[in-house]
């Protein structure tokens, strides 16, 4: 379980195929502090530690290939920034919003527009009414994760909606790298999930 709220961003270090699946070998300044078998939310995916190499700084997770066909981890390349957030401790405040790590469906950058010192970002995805009946939409002042980040969704349409990007936010995570044509992870509201669950259907 995680909160969207991004600790910090970690570099690739190294993309390994192994069969079907990918190993990520990622650089970060906690990773002596991480344990074998931990969950580490990247770019809001979870992912489990695989091994640790505290004298490099570095850990190794795997993706396998469902995971890598929902989201952008396949598409990673040794430089790449990735938001990374352990997993939430429960005696604490809840600060973003309940987050799962599982990644719904990628979306697209298709607009950057400046707001005075903050940017707003919109994405577009594949949306259609399978997709509506199991909760994949936003709403208007809801919650949506974008790369991991726990976000208010505005202006939202059936395919797409914007969020608003403060400085600091854009400065410390890969929101930094994300322009027109950027491809992002997109986790919905577990909320409405449930909510669209539960409603009978047409």
């Amino acid at each position: 379980m995680f909160s969207g709220i991004v600790e910090e961003t970690a570099t690739v270090v190294a993309v390994i195929p192994e069969a079907g699946n990918v190993r990520l070998r990622l650089r970060c300044s906690f990773a002596s502090e991480l344990t074998i078998d931990q969950s580490v939310a990247h770019n809001g995916v979870c992912l489990t530690v695989v091994s640790i190499d505290s004298a490099e700084s570095t850990y190794d997770v795997v993706a396998i290939a469902e995971t890598l066909s929902r989201s952008n981890l396949g598409a990673l390349q040794p430089g790449d920034l990735v938001n990374l957030e352990r997993s939430m401790m429960m005696n604490g405040r809840l600060d973003g919003h309940i987050v799962q790590g599982h990644v719904d469906t990628t979306a697209v950058c298709d607009e950057v527009t400046d707001a005075d010192g903050s940017r707003y970002f919109r994405f577009r995805y594949a949306a259609d009414e399978q997709m509506r009946r199991r909760g994949y939409v936003t709403v208007d002042k809801g919650s949506v994760t974008v790369n991991g980040v726990s976000l208010t969704v505005c202006n939202p349409t059936a395919d797409s909606f914007q969020v608003a990007i403060i400085p600091y936010t854009f400065e410390h995570t890969n929101f930094c790298n994300i322009q027109v044509g950027s491809r992002v992870n997109i986790e919905f509201d577990i909320l409405g999930k449930y909510i669209a669950a539960m409603l009978p259907q047409a």
